[in-house]
């Protein structure tokens, strides 16, 4: 068999395990073989990628590969869950900036070929510009959404007078040079491809900024399939296959998930991209109001008889609880509950935390079983039956205003339920409002008993406080 026929083998070998891989991720019970599935079809890429047929310099890539998986491995190990939204925007952003990158250098190939005679087909022309434009803005846009992620900036939207003006003449002056690029290819100064990509930085930059924090899933999902779609680009320059259909597969799924993710918001994309949505609007961020004041704050004793004695407990997690790292105290507390004969089940909103299924991964690692998980159309029924929700940290997911308050910037958005549950106990280190800065009136209902301090802390002593019942 030539290498020829076993270079064909592997790569088709690589795409069907990619195939299978976003298979099996569709479900938490597969996920991590999904997982394991795409990995190794990402070696057989990379092996395949270094076959001496491709003309490539094996030893570059060899180096590449050996860096890449250094710094894989210790983000894989050293970054905490309650981070990992960022890991995914800083990862998404390097996918992009790799694209902008190998279109930026076979640029430069191609035009120095041109000026010795060479004929560039236009397919390959399109693709060079088409492909740096596309990863320089997911990289720019993705920097800006680990920036936000990690509260090294703010999260609100930031917004100016006449911004979608301003974007709009960059995006015309991108395409302006666009154009003129693939027209005189060899012919035009270098420096205009140079200002080309750096104007597709800026937009980056200023695309995401006017997004709030609240819809940030749907914008690391967005910024996904554009990395994605420039990865594919890319592989048309390289004549590349198998950097085609990758590309697409994420490029196709990551569009997918935006679809569905502004569908559970019950927003139009366009109302993401443009809408600011956290921006101050007709109801005031709670910090400038000094939070609410008609709140019932009870004990660890108090609640844990709550739960004790109830026949339903609905557990829904939020970001809080991410970052207090309380996953495997909530499956605990919940292990003790079903002692007592208490059925619990948790509600997964498909925005709750920073990323898509972030609550499912957390939940996932501390063992929780995933019957257990239920989507917010199948348990928003449950809660008119539930005797105690346990919110930990779920602000903008459970905010009522969302049905009711036509003058709030999340006003039609689909929640969770919780207010209709018997009681609702909320778990927050303080009255600090949720990621898209606004207030939550479930708070100041009577039925609802805030419980302050640290998750972890607070789960814990429920365990112990439930325990000695």
């Amino acid at each position: 068999m030539t290498g020829f026929v076993l270079l064909r083998l592997a790569e088709i070998a690589a795409i069907a395990l990619f195939i299978l891989g976003l298979h099996f991720l569709s479900s938490p019970a597969t996920a991590r073989f999904g997982n394991r599935l795409a990995g190794a079809g990402m070696l057989i890429a990379i092996i395949a990628a270094l076959a001496p047929s491709h003309g490539y310099g094996w030893w570059a890539i060899l180096v590449g590969v050996v860096i890449g998986t250094a710094v894989g491995l210790y983000s894989a190990l050293k970054v905490k869950m309650t981070a990992m939204p960022q890991m995914v925007a800083l990862f998404n952003g390097a996918g992009g900036g790799a694209a902008a990158a190998v279109s930026t250098v076979q640029y430069l190939l191609w035009e120095r070929a041109h000026n010795t005679g060479v004929q560039l087909d236009v397919l390959t022309d399109v693709s060079l510009v088409i492909s740096a434009i596309i990863g320089a803005v997911s990289a720019a846009g993705s920097v800006i959404a680990f920036l936000k992620l990690q509260e090294l900036m703010t999260g609100r939207p930031v917004t100016y007078r006449g911004q979608q003006f301003v974007n709009g003449i960059v995006a015309l002056a991108i395409a302006g040079l666009a154009a003129w690029v693939m027209i005189t290819l060899g012919i035009q100064p270098t420096w205009a491809y140079g200002v080309m990509v750096a104007l597709a930085l800026v937009l980056g930059v200023m695309f995401v900024l006017p997004i709030g924090g609240a819809d940030m899933p749907v914008v690391i999902s967005l910024l996904n399939s554009f990395t994605g779609l420039a990865v594919a680009i890319t592989g048309f320059e390289l004549r590349y296959n198998l950097l085609i259909i990758a590309g697409t597969l994420v490029g196709a799924s990551g569009t997918m998930l935006t679809v569905l993710m502004g569908k559970a918001m019950n927003r139009p994309l366009r109302n993401v991209l443009f809408g600011a949505f956290g921006a101050s609007g007709g109801m005031e961020v709670a910090a400038a109001k000094g939070g609410q004041q008609n709140i019932r704050s009870v004990t660890v004793d108090d609640v844990a008889v709550m739960l004790a004695f109830a026949q339903q407990v609905i557990v829904v997690p939020g970001y809080g609880m991410a970052v207090a790292q309380a996953q495997h105290s909530v499956r605990e507390l919940a292990d003790q509950l079903e002692k007592r004969g208490v059925t619990v089940k948790y509600a997964i909103h498909p925005v709750a935390g920073r990323m898509p299924g972030h609550m499912n991964v957390l939940l996932a690692e501390a063992n929780v079983p995933y019957n257990q998980l239920y989507d917010m159309d199948d348990v928003n029924p449950e809660f008119a039956r539930t005797d105690v929700a346990l919110v930990i940290g779920a602000n903008d997911v459970t905010n009522p205003a969302a049905r009711n308050v036509t003058s709030s910037p999340i006003y039609g958005m689909p929640i969770l339920d919780v207010d209709k549950a018997a009681n609702v106990v909320v778990l927050k280190r303080s009255m600090r409002s949720g990621f898209a800065g606004i207030e939550n009136p479930l708070y100041e209902d009577p039925k609802t008993a805030m419980l302050f301090g640290d998750a972890k802390s607070s789960v814990d002593s429920l365990v112990s406080a439930v325990k000695a019942l």
